[in-house]
């Protein structure tokens, strides 16, 4: 504890933590980078990838066992069409979707780092946090020959595997049937779906080339297309990583910390299916709620996997005539809540030269409420929610002996911007009050003013009435400078405010140039059901551009200033990402 003073993480956090006999003791740290490979790339500058080792290559027959002469020639020849396409089809690309802006800074991609063991820097980590937290975010093995969005990455998942104070650091891929497939050949070969489409000819051409290759027998969609790189679940025993462009793939952490993929997790659809990346796990009742969204009629799914890990007979919703972005939802003791955003998907804009995914700003945005145990669509209703664009939920519950449902999440403001400048959107989070009786909304507010995403809660409060939320501050969006922790018991509800009232009760900011990932939190006591809800941690990756490394982090999540009390140095720089999952130790022993 005495050798503290030297670290540059402590001192760059003297202004935010206040002064205790923990800030006074002193370490000597040294910063280690032990992923050689990428740190020679500079993600500072506009370009950062130059390394052969990203970029696709040509193949000769001796580098890949088990293809025939022939495949490898036409893998070649698809390759010299994509990247003709690139040169010289495409017309110049959006800073969305240009690779040279989008891969840089900490969005540039990492190496796969095996289990490595992490310093402690700041205080110690707390005995509940015995287990692992993982985090995952797209990360392409491959440099982009062509347009790149921030979304289509492969999936890799960053862990951290906490035993009695001590961590041990890994980084891999998830070996989902698109990247062992692209592994094999040596170049991208599953179209990208936010970017592939980029100009009339070119998108048509890009088609024609995809088309080619299935002919040829160089991939099989039945397998999946997904890249996994969304979110975690842990569910039915089983730990899954998914990406609602594929069903999940079950992954697991070996007792050194190691990550392994299981494979793709097919019991729970046919071939050409998906599954959200936000199922819903009820705490008491083990089951999994779960969508699927289609750019074929019927465009919503709606399905539930009891506690054994079975999927129960699907509910498709034929009442939503067109196809949304439905990312996330809600549920409730008796109710699963919908979003039909003003964000749509619309094939057919391919033989337009546009996006298949985009906003229209004319649609009125509508919320649908399906009893959670339905067995078809007949008690399903939609209520019409003006301006009101969810992508991610925070949660649902009923008061009035069911007669109320209240909905909190962030309302993403300036929409038309959420794909391609996200640094133009403001998110405010809402809570909306929807009358079950006569299937309108009571009351709708904002509860605080700041721009907010990536809300989380006490996991154990899923369905069920809960006081707090710990929301990332977005200054701009996607850079997460802060964490805010509201408290809606004091959320105003006497009618619609766009300004609302400011529920924040707790709030960190970063010091500056640090910027941080969605948190997870972890309670105290969680076989205590006595505890308080707000009793126990917040955990996240932060990243310091100005050293380009970073630090894995925990908060005291009752502290009023949400106090960092431990902070572990990672070997290696961790990309921004999505989503994460702290699981448990006595679980990671099960799966």
């Amino acid at each position: 504890m005495d050798s503290l003073s030297n670290s540059s993480f402590i001192q760059r956090y003297a202004a935010c933590i206040p002064s205790t006999p923990l800030l006074v003791s002193q370490s000597n740290i040294r910063s280690s980078r032990n992923n050689k490979r990428y740190n020679r790339i500079s993600h500072q500058t506009p370009n950062p990838i130059r390394a052969s080792y990203l970029h696709p290559k040509k193949l000769k027959p001796n580098e890949t066992k088990g293809r025939t002469k022939t495949s490898i020639l036409l893998t070649n020849i698809f390759n010299w069409l994509d990247q003709f396409i690139c040169d010289f089809m495409d017309p110049p690309l959006r800073l969305s979707i240009d690779p040279k802006h989008v891969l840089s800074g900490n969005f540039a991609p990492v190496g796969e780092l095996p289990p490595t063991a992490c310093t402690v820097v700041h205080g110690s980590l707390p005995p509940c946090l015995n287990g692992a937290y993982i985090r995952n975010g797209p990360n392409p093995q491959f440099f982009p020959r062509g347009p790149y969005h921030l979304f289509d990455g492969d999936g890799m998942l960053h862990s951290i595997k906490i035993s009695n104070g001590e961590a041990i650091f890994c980084s891999r891929f998830v070996k989902t049937y698109k990247y062992n497939l692209e592994r094999e050949i040596g170049s991208p070969v599953i179209l990208n779906v936010f970017s592939a489409f980029h100009g009339l000819l070119s998108s048509l051409a890009r088609c024609t080339v995809e088309s080619g290759r299935f002919l040829a027998g160089e991939f099989d969609p039945r397998r999946g297309i997904g890249v996994a790189n969304t979110s975690l679940a842990l569910f039915a025993g089983k730990l899954f990583a998914l990406g609602e462009s594929d069903l999940p793939y079950m992954v697991k952490l070996t007792s050194d910390g190691d990550i392994i993929t299981l494979g793709r997790h097919e019991s729970f659809g046919k071939p050409f299916m998906t599954m959200t990346a936000h199922p819903k796990i009820d705490a008491e009742t083990l089951e999994a709620f779960a969508f699927r969204h289609s750019i074929v009629h019927p465009f919503l799914t709606y399905f539930r996997i009891n506690a054994d890990g079975i999927k129960q007979p699907e509910v498709p919703i034929f009442s939503l005539k067109e196809a949304s972005l439905v990312h996330d939802f809600a549920v409730t003791k008796n109710y699963a809540v919908f979003s039909d955003s003003q964000i749509v998907i619309k094939p057919l804009e391919i033989l337009r030269g546009k996006p298949p995914i985009g906003v229209d700003v004319a649609k009125v945005p509508r919320l649908g409420i399906i009893r959670r145990y339905a067995v078809d669509e007949n008690e399903m209703w939609w209520v019409d929610a003006p301006g009101f664009n969810m992508i991610h939920a925070v949660n649902a519950w009923e008061e009035d002996g069911g007669n109320t449902i209240v909905l909190v999440a962030p309302n993403i403001l300036g929409v038309e911007h959420v794909l391609e400048r996200m640094d133009l959107i403001h998110s405010s989070v809402e809570r909306i009050e929807i009358d079950v009786r006569t299937e309108s909304i009571r009351r709708r507010s904002s509860v605080c003013s700041k721009n907010l995403e990536f809300a989380v809660i006490n996991p154990a409060y899923v369905g069920k009435k809960n006081r707090y939320v710990y929301a990332s501050i977005g200054d701009p969006m996607p850079n997460l400078v802060g964490v805010v922790k509201i408290d809606l018991s004091l959320s105003t509800t006497t009618g619609y405010s766009s300004s609302g009232g400011d529920c924040a009760v707790a709030s960190h900011l970063y010091p500056p140039g640090c910027s941080g990932s969605e948190l997870v939190f972890v309670p105290r006591e969680p076989e205590n059901p006595a505890t308080e809800e707000d009793d126990g941690y917040l955990v996240s990756y932060l990243y310091d551009k100005n050293t380009e490394e970073s630090n894995f982090i925990v908060m005291d999540a009752k502290s009023p200033i949400l106090a960092i009390v431990a902070a572990v140095k990672l070997p290696h720089r961790v990309p921004f990402g999505f989503h994460g999952i702290f699981v448990p130790d006595s679980h990671l022993k099960k799966l």
